[in-house]
């Protein structure tokens, strides 16, 4: 397993479909993850440190996690199938390890929240970095204004 990090999240209120790129931390190589719109927000607002007065679903399963006295100590990709991503999450609980099957955009969400680590299976790098072209060369939709013409 590859340890990776979130480089870059694309946000747009335009779309259905958010962008994640997952980067080597010790690597050049990179690759995005397509995920909806309120994992993208759940994400974020764990990035910025920014929380609501009333839990949402993902802060909801992080308290429940630490309630039952677990923590999440690290999610996987395990695998891409279909254009699909795998992932498990791998929780701890007075010593025993339990894990989990999930979706990757809940994963990342729940470990940008514990501040757990990311790792990504070496096939799963090799296949989807060979597929991808960097942050900087993806055209990602932009809201545009519309400008009067010049007459």
């Amino acid at each position: 397993m590859i340890p990776v990090e979130l480089s870059r999240i694309v946000i747009s209120e335009n779309s259905n479909q958010q962008i994640i790129w997952l980067k080597e931390t010790q690597g050049e190589r990179n690759f995005p993850i397509i995920i909806g719109f309120f994992e993208a927000m759940a994400i974020e607002r764990n990035i910025k440190q920014n929380s609501y007065e009333r839990p949402l679903t993902h802060d909801l399963l992080a308290r429940v996690i630490v309630q039952l006295g677990g923590k999440l100590e690290r999610l996987e990709v395990t695998k891409i199938k279909d254009n699909t991503f795998y992932a498990n999450m791998i929780l701890s609980r007075n010593g025993q390890t339990v894990e989990l099957d999930c979706r990757p955009s809940d994963g990342i969400a729940l470990a940008s929240g514990f501040q757990a680590p990311i790792f990504v299976a070496e096939e799963v790098i090799d296949e989807v970095h060979s597929q991808s072209a960097p942050p900087d060369a993806v055209d990602f939709p932009e809201d545009e204004e519309e400008k009067p013409d010049d007459a």
